[in-house]
């Protein structure tokens, strides 16, 4: 018997949905409905140019503190699964940065699920990010208020207050 795939994946390499949706609907025919939300690069951020964005990490907390977000989705939620991939290293323009993908019986707990992740993963996970600039130059990037009251909404406060 194999062993169930990992719900959270930190990788360099690119990923590609419809491979990562495969992973998590199995053959489950229980699944109604799959939420999924992708995140790429922006060439722009608070009207500077964006050449290229680094993005650190912790292995080993992150991934933990990932799993422990999709627990609570878990909890919150009648959902069936969820699969979260995040990547590190160097990004340019228009490159996946990550992927939240949610099953469940019907659409609107994946919807609520995944947005749920989606705002937790912005403020709680444990990623840096510097930003390149197209002349050179970078600055680190810093949780936004919109962020915070985002996660707010579902009753948790930010870590970055």
């Amino acid at each position: 018997m194999s062993s169930p795939s990992p719900r959270v994946l930190v990788q360099t390499e690119d990923f590609d949905l419809q491979a990562e949706i495969a992973v998590l609907r199995g053959q489950d025919g229980r699944v109604g409905a799959v939420c999924s939300f992708i995140g790429t690069v922006r060439d722009r951020n608070d009207g500077d140019d964006v050449a290229a964005m680094e993005l650190e990490h912790y292995p080993g907390m992150t991934e933990k503190a990932i799993e422990a977000m999709i627990d609570e989705a878990h909890r919150r939620f009648d959902i069936l699964g969820a699969r979260v991939v995040h990547r590190v290293g160097r990004l340019a323009p228009a490159d996946q940065i990550m992927m939240v993908a949610v099953t469940s019986m019907h659409r609107g707990e994946s919807f609520r699920a995944c947005e749920f992740l989606m705002d937790y993963l912005k403020t709680q996970a444990p990623f840096w990010k510097k930003e390149q600039a197209p002349q050179g130059g970078a600055r680190w990037v810093d949780a936004r208020v919109s962020d915070d009251a985002a996660l707010a909404r579902w009753g948790i406060e930010s870590k970055n207050v």
